[in-house]
């Protein structure tokens, strides 16, 4: 089997990054990383909806053992947890990271030294938590891990609302992408997220990242090398979204799509001022997302 070589290592031999890196900077001043648009200007420290600035604040890192299996093996996921969010969903479960934004405002340099560690301490990749907003911070560390011998996959793992000149950089950087998509309706979307149009940007996001990347590739381990990996968060009460997200995967990215149909949801952050997101999900929900998804043929991954 050909050795694999990540998509940025590729990247930076070329001196592709390089210029990726020049690309995603402009988008800092004014901002425009994102869908929010905030144009605010983050070179000098200005917050906009995200609560980042000039740096990115890293809340924790280690490998994880809680992600899909493909990601995990016996090594673990080399997951670095970014503060801030350009989504902040009030029901979020990371609630002090993404909106409080408690975490260490990291240079380049030191988030480079943490991918080496990750990889040092035998993870199967780079596991980029939330990383829509500090996208130029990221492809600065890569630069310099790459020269440190940095040579793991890298795992795109974010909310789903992700602008698409911005993925466009990332286009042969990025060799797993894991957007959660979220919402179908867009009433929902602007409810618990004040974001009217997520919907429609997951929905380009998806389609932007599967072109990139194709459908996900296994080792012979079955760790995950490359590919496109749909979580979807079952909502209580909101099984028409995920029938439908099920149903633009199959007929608008791929028959062969891996999606997580995941469980976990908890009424934390402000959920419980919304009486229909006051409780965990049901039993009877999660299964009947479960129904829907075996029934769609894409490839379940639990």
């Amino acid at each position: 089997m050909t050795p694999f070589i990540p998509r940025y290592v590729r990247a930076s031999q070329t001196g592709a990054l390089t210029e990726k890196i020049r690309q995603a900077t402009a988008l800092l001043s004014p901002c425009i990383l994102c869908p929010r648009q905030c144009r605010v200007d983050r070179d000098r420290d200005e917050k906009g909806y995200c609560g980042a600035g000039k740096k990115a604040v890293v809340a924790s890192f280690a490998p994880h053992f809680g992600e899909e299996p493909p990601l995990v093996g016996d090594r673990g996921s080399g997951t670095v947890f970014f503060s801030h969010c350009n989504l902040k969903c009030l029901f979020c479960q990371n609630y002090e990271i993404s909106i409080e934004g408690r975490g260490q405002a990291m240079e380049a340099e030191e988030i480079a030294s943490v991918m080496i560690y990750l990889q040092n301490m035998g993870c199967c990749n780079i596991n980029l938590v939330t990383p829509s907003h500090v996208v130029p911070q990221i492809l600065k560390a890569l630069d310099i891990a790459v020269g440190l011998g940095l040579r793991l996959p890298l795992v795109y793992n974010s909310s789903g609302y992700d602008s698409v000149e911005t993925l466009k950089i990332l286009r042969g950087i990025v060799d797993i992408y894991m957007p959660d998509f979220k919402f179908w309706e867009a009433e929902a979307a602007d409810r618990y997220c004040q974001a009217r149009d997520y919907p429609e940007i997951a929905r380009n996001a998806v389609l932007e990242m599967q072109a990139q990347v194709g459908d996900l590739l296994l080792d012979e381990d079955g760790l995950a090398l490359s590919g496109l990996l749909v979580r979807h968060l079952v909502m209580p009460g909101r099984i028409s979204d995920t029938g439908r997200i099920l149903d633009f995967l199959k007929e608008k990215v791929s028959p062969h799509t891996h999606v997580n149909l995941m469980s976990q949801y908890r009424p934390m952050g402000e959920a419980k001022t919304f009486k229909e997101l006051s409780l965990p999900l049901s039993p009877e929900d999660f299964r009947s997302a479960l129904k829907l998804g075996r029934a769609s043929g894409l490839v379940l991954v639990r």
